[in-house]
C-alpha cells in the first residue's frame, strides 16, 4: 500500500510538471549530466541507457514524428544521430538548416517525445555518406590534410563544430538548459586509421578532444574507436560485438555506440542480414558485463535521397535491416524481440545502476552468470521510486556456439539454448531468453493501388502473371535525348587530363572528357592486313568509366581504380574519342579521402597505330561537367516544360543516354509508396523535381545466400545474406509528402538503355503478419512490467503466455489464413497443422483478432477450451492476413 501510494504522489507531480515544462517552453526540468565508472549520470542517477541510431537525412520531417514514437514504443531512450557537414554548408559559409536538415526541428521532435538525445557532430561521419560528410570544398582549402595535425583542416573543423555547439546553446536544446541533448561526439573511428599519420594523428586527436571541451557545451564528449582518447573524453565502442570491450580508464563507463544490427548494401552485391537472436545475444552480453550505453547502428536506416550515398557503390536504400525499415515501418520480429529484451533489461536496472561491478559465477565451461546485487546503502525511497524491492537481478549466458545447457543457479535448474543469454530481474525467474523469440512476423507486401493513371488516357492491365504479379501499361511516357558529349558553352578546353572531382565540384556525377584522333588511310590498311585493332590504355580509373569513339559506346569498366584496355574503331578522318567518367558515391572512410579523387589516374595510351603508340595524356582535351537536361533542370516542375519532349512510342527500343517523364496520380490513404525501377538500366530517378536517388539494375551472385539462417555464432555480413540472383534494388521509396493528389512529375535519366513502360507504382505495407508461441514461453513482458512497476512481486507462475498480433496504422487483421493450437509444423507462409489440433482453433483466433488493428490471444487449453492433447507441450500458430481500412488494394 505504501508503494502504490508513493507511486500516485510520482504521477501527480510528474503531470504537473510536464504541464509546467509544456508551458515554459522547455522538453525537461533542466538537468546536469556527467558520469562515473559505471554509467552516465542524468539528474544525479545513474542509468542504463538504450539509444536508437536515426539520421535525420535520410528521412523527410514528415516522417521524423512516427520514427521517433516508433523508437520511443521499442524501449529507446535516446536518439543518436550524426551532423552531416555537406549537408548543412554545401558551399563555403553558406549553410542549410532547412527541409531534411532542420536539426534543430529534429532535436525538438526528440525532447517531445521525452527522449534523450546523442549527436555526434565529427565532423567526420563515415555513415556510408557522400565523402564521408565532408564538404567538397574542403579539399580546396590551401595546403589542406584531412584529419591530422594541419592548421587549415583544423580551423574549418572547429568553426564548424563551434557553429553547432553554439547552434545547440542558442536554441536552448542542452540538457542543462531543459532541452534533450545529453552527450556529443568529436571525430569518428579515428583510432582505425590513426597509425597512418603517426605523431600527427596522435597531436591532432588531443586536440580534437581539447577544441571540443573548451567550446562549454556543459554535457560529455565521446570518441569512438579510440583507444588513446584523453581523460577528459569518453571513449567508446563500435562493433558487432563490444561485452568484452573496456574504456582506456578505469574512471570511465563502457559504451557501446554503435552496435550493428545489419550492414549496407553495394550495388551488385548480396542484401546482409543479422538475425535478432545473435543482435539481442549481442546486447544482453554488453550489459551483463557491464555495459551501460548501447546504441542500434540503425534503429532506422533511411533512404540514400539523391546523391548522398556514399562508396564508391553504396545503394540507394540505406535500409541496414534496422527494426524500422526504410519505409518507416515495423521490421517483425526484430521490432518486437528487442522490444522485449529493452523491457526485461529495464526491470534489471535497478540493480545494475547500484552495484559496481557483477558477481561471476561460471557454471559450465561455456556457461556463466553476471549477478548485480543491491547496494545496501541504497536509499528505500530510490528503490520505491524504481518500483520493486528485489535484492538482485541475474544474466545467465551459454556462450557454445552449439549446444543448449542445463544450469544450477540459486539452487534452481535453468535450460539455456545454445548461444543465448536469461535474464532474470529477481535473479530466480527468467523472464526472456534471446533465442526465445515470440513477436511476431511481419510480410511486407506491395500492393498496386487503382486507379493509378500517369495521365487521363491511360489504360490500366492487369495480366495473369507468374507469382500473381500486376503490371501496369503507360501510354503517356515522354522522352528526349541528352547530349552525347560537348553540350554547352561552358565546356572548356586544355593540355592534359584533368582530376574529376577537381573539375565537376561533385556538381554532378558526370565528366566528359573529348579529344580528336587523325587516323590516315595507311592506319586503316595497316590494321586490316594485321588483323589487329587500335586499343585505348587507361592506367587506371573509377567508378563507372565509359569509352565512346564518334558517338557510340566502345565498352565501359566498372571498378575501383582499374586498368581500361578498350579496342576500338576508327575511321578514316578525324575521329572523336569521348570519355565519360561517373562518380557512384564518393569515398567515405579511410585515410587521406581528400587525395582519392575520381576519374583518370595514369597515363592514356592510344595502341596499335602504323607509327607507334601515341600518349594521348598531354594531348588537348575538351571538359564538359555534367547533362544538359541536369543543368537545365529537366527534373522540375518549372523547368521541366521547356525541354523538346516527345511521345515514347510503344515499340521504341531502348536508348542510352535517355530522359523519360510522365505523370501519376498519389495513391490514396497514407501508407508509403514505392516505384519499381527494375526495367530500367542504370540512372537517376526525380519525383515533383525531388531526387529519389541513382537506381542500377545490376544483379546480385546467384550463390551465398544460404537456404536457412542459423543465428548461432559470431555474425559476419556475409553470414545470412539474401537477394542472391536478383537485382540489388529495384524498390526505391517515394515519400508521401513528395506527392499531390495528381499529377506527379516522375522524370528519369537512363543511362544504358531501360523500358520505362514497365514501371509500377506501388503501395507498401504488412501484409501478411504470423506468431508462434509455446505453453513454455515465458509469460508476456508487458504485464511483468507492469506488475513490477506496481507493487513490486513476481508475477504468479500462473500467468499463461500470450500471443499479440498486430498491422500497421489504417490497418486491420481481414482474414485468418492458419490458426493451430496444438503441435503445428512449419513457419510463417508454410504453417501446417499436427498430429494434435484443437478444433476451436480458427474460432477463437477470428473472435479474438478479426476486424481489430491488433489482438492478444492466450496460449493455454482453457483458451482454446480444453486439452488437445495430454502430456504434450501445445503451440499457437497463426497466420493473418492485414487490410488497409481505406481504399482498394489488390496483393501482388
Amino acid at each position: 500500500m505504501a508503494v502504490r501510494s508513493a507511486l500516485i504522489l510520482r504521477l501527480t507531480s510528474l503531470t504537473l510538471t510536464i504541464v509546467l515544462l509544456a508551458v515554459s517552453g522547455e522538453f525537461f526540468k533542466p538537468f546536469n549530466v556527467s558520469y562515473d565508472h559505471r554509467a552516465l549520470i542524468i539528474d544525479g542517477k545513474r542509468r542504463m541507457l538504450i539509444s536508437a541510431g536515426v539520421h535525420y537525412p535520410r528521412a523527410t520531417p514528415e516522417m521524423w514524428p512516427n520514427i521517433i514514437e516508433k523508437s520511443k514504443e521499442g524501449g529507446a531512450d535516446v536518439i543518436q544521430s550524426y551532423v552531416f557537414w555537406n549537408g548543412h554548408e554545401p558551399t563555403k559559409r553558406q549553410y542549410n538548416f532547412d527541409g531534411r536538415y532542420d536539426l534543430v526541428k529534429f532535436i525538438r521532435l526528440v525532447g517531445s517525445s521525452g527522449l534523450y538525445l546523442h549527436l555526434r557532430i565529427g565532423p567526420y561521419v563515415c555513415a556510408e555518406w557522400n565523402f564521408g560528410g565532408f564538404p567538397l570544398w574542403l579539399r580546396d582549402v590551401p595546403g589542406i590534410e584531412f584529419r591530422t595535425d594541419n592548421a587549415p583542416f583544423k580551423d574549418e573543423m572547429e568553426r564548424f563544430v563551434k557553429k553547432i555547439v553554439d547552434l545547440l546553446r542558442f536554441e536552448k536544446l542542452f540538457s542543462w538548459q531543459g532541452g534533450p541533448v545529453i552527450m556529443l561526439q568529436v571525430e569518428n573511428e579515428y583510432g582505425n586509421i590513426e597509425s597512418s599519420f603517426g605523431k600527427r594523428g596522435q597531436k591532432y586527436i588531443k586536440w580534437a578532444a581539447e577544441m571540443a571541451l573548451g567550446l562549454g557545451a556543459g554535457v560529455p564528449w565521446v570518441m569512438c574507436q579510440q583507444k588513446d582518447a584523453p581523460t577528459t573524453i569518453i571513449n567508446s565502442c563500435n562493433g558487432y560485438y563490444c561485452d568484452g570491450f573496456q574504456p582506456n580508464s578505469p574512471s570511465k563507463p563502457i559504451f557501446w555506440t554503435e552496435n550493428w544490427d545489419g550492414w549496407f548494401t553495394s550495388w551488385g552485391e548480396r542484401t546482409p542480414h543479422r538475425p535478432v537472436e545473435d543482435l539481442a545475444f549481442s546486447v544482453a552480453r554488453f550489459f551483463q558485463r557491464k555495459g551501460s550505453f548501447q546504441n542500434y547502428y540503425m534503429y532506422f536506416g533511411g533512404t540514400n535521397f539523391g546523391r548522398t550515398a556514399g562508396g564508391p557503390f553504396y545503394i540507394t536504400s540505406y535500409d541496414y535491416d534496422s527494426p524500422i525499415d526504410e519505409y518507416g515501418l515495423l521490421r517483425e520480429p526484430k521490432w518486437g524481440h528487442l522490444k522485449d529484451l529493452h523491457t526485461a533489461l529495464k526491470l534489471c536496472e535497478p540493480a545494475l545502476v547500484s552495484a559496481d561491478s557483477p558477481q561471476y559465477i561460471k557454471l559450465g565451461s561455456k556457461q556463466e552468470a553476471h549477478v548485480y546485487h543491491m547496494n545496501t546503502r541504497t536509499d528505500e525511497l530510490e528503490r520505491l521510486e524504481h518500483g520493486s524491492l528485489r535484492s538482485c537481478s541475474a544474466f545467465l549466458a551459454n556462450i557454445d556456439e552449439r549446444n543448449a545447457a542445463s544450469v544450477k543457479f540459486n539452487g534452481r535448474t535453468y535450460n539455456l539454448p545454445p548461444w543465448s543469454v536469461s535474464i532474470l530481474p529477481d535473479c530466480q525467474n527468467v523472464v526472456f531468453n534471446t533465442a526465445k523469440v515470440t513477436a511476431q512476423t511481419s510480410i511486407n507486401l506491395l500492393e498496386f493501388y487503382a486507379p493509378t493513371p500517369f495521365s487521363s488516357n491511360i489504360s490500366l492491365k492487369l495480366h495473369s502473371m507468374r507469382q500473381n504479379e500486376l503490371s501496369t501499361s503507360f501510354s503517356s511516357w515522354m522522352t528526349v535525348k541528352e547530349p552525347v558529349g560537348i553540350w554547352s558553352d561552358k565546356s572548356f578546353t586544355v593540355k592534359g587530363i584533368l582530376e574529376h572531382l577537381n573539375v565537376t565540384k561533385d556538381s554532378s556525377d558526370y565528366l566528359w572528357y573529348l579529344t580528336r584522333i587523325h587516323v590516315s588511310s595507311d592506319d586503316i590498311s595497316f590494321w586490316k592486313e594485321s588483323n589487329v585493332s587500335p586499343t585505348v590504355t587507361i592506367d587506371s580509373v573509377r567508378d563507372v568509366f565509359r569509352v565512346l569513339v564518334n558517338g557510340k559506346i566502345a565498352g565501359s569498366a566498372i571498378g575501383q581504380w582499374v586498368k581500361i584496355v578498350q579496342p576500338v574503331q576508327f575511321v578514316e578522318g578525324y575521329n572523336d574519342l569521348l570519355l565519360l567518367s561517373e562518380t557512384v558515391g564518393l569515398q567515405n572512410s579511410g585515410a587521406f579521402i581528400e587525395k582519392d579523387g575520381a576519374g583518370i589516374r595514369g597515363r592514356i595510351k592510344l595502341t596499335g597505330l602504323k607509327n607507334g603508340d601515341i600518349d594521348l595524356s598531354e594531348s588537348l582535351w575538351t571538359y564538359q561537367v555534367g547533362l544538359k537536361g541536369e543543368f537545365l533542370k529537366f527534373y522540375s516542375l518549372e523547368e521541366n516544360e521547356k525541354a523538346d519532349w516527345t511521345d515514347l512510342s510503344v515499340d521504341a527500343v531502348p536508348s542510352p543516354f535517355t530522359w523519360y517523364k510522365a505523370y501519376f496520380s498519389s495513391p490514396d490513404g497514407t501508407d508509403p509508396v514505392a516505384i519499381n525501377l527494375g526495367s530500367m538500366g542504370k540512372g537517376q530517378a526525380w519525383v515533383n523535381g525531388h531526387h529519389i536517388g541513382r537506381y542500377w539494375t545490376v544483379v546480385a551472385p546467384k550463390d551465398g545466400c544460404p537456404k536457412k539462417c542459423d543465428y548461432r555464432g559470431a555474425y559476419n555480413s556475409g553470414k545470412c545474406a539474401t537477394n542472391c540472383g536478383r537485382p540489388t534494388q529495384s524498390w526505391y521509396h517515394v515519400p508521401r509528402s513528395w506527392l499531390k493528389e495528381s499529377n506527379n512529375l516522375l522524370v528519369l535519366f537512363e543511362e544504358t538503355g531501360g523500358n520505362p513502360l514497365e514501371i509500377v507504382v506501388k503501395l507498401y505495407s504488412t501484409g501478411v503478419v504470423c506468431g508462434q508461441v509455446s505453453e513454455s514461453n515465458y509469460p508476456p513482458l508487458r504485464k511483468l512490467s507492469a506488475d513490477y512497476t506496481s507493487d513490486g512481486e513476481i508475477l504468479s507462475s500462473g500467468t499463461n503466455p500470450e500471443m499479440f498480433l498486430h498491422c500497421d496504422d489504417g490497418h486491420v487483421i481481414s482474414s485468418i489464413e492458419f490458426a493451430s493450437y496444438g503441435t503445428p509444423q512449419g513457419s510463417c507462409k508454410e504453417f501446417s497443422r499436427g498430429r494434435c489440433h484443437s478444433t476451436n482453433s480458427l474460432s477463437v483466433v477470428s473472435q479474438a483478432c478479426l476486424g481489430k488493428n491488433s489482438c492478444t490471444v492466450e496460449v493455454s487449453n482453457s483458451a482454446f477450451g480444453g486439452d488437445p492433447c495430454r502430456s504434450i507441450v501445445k503451440t499457437l500458430a497463426v497466420e493473418a492476413r492485414c487490410s488497409s481500412t481505406s481504399g482498394t488494394r489488390l496483393s501482388a
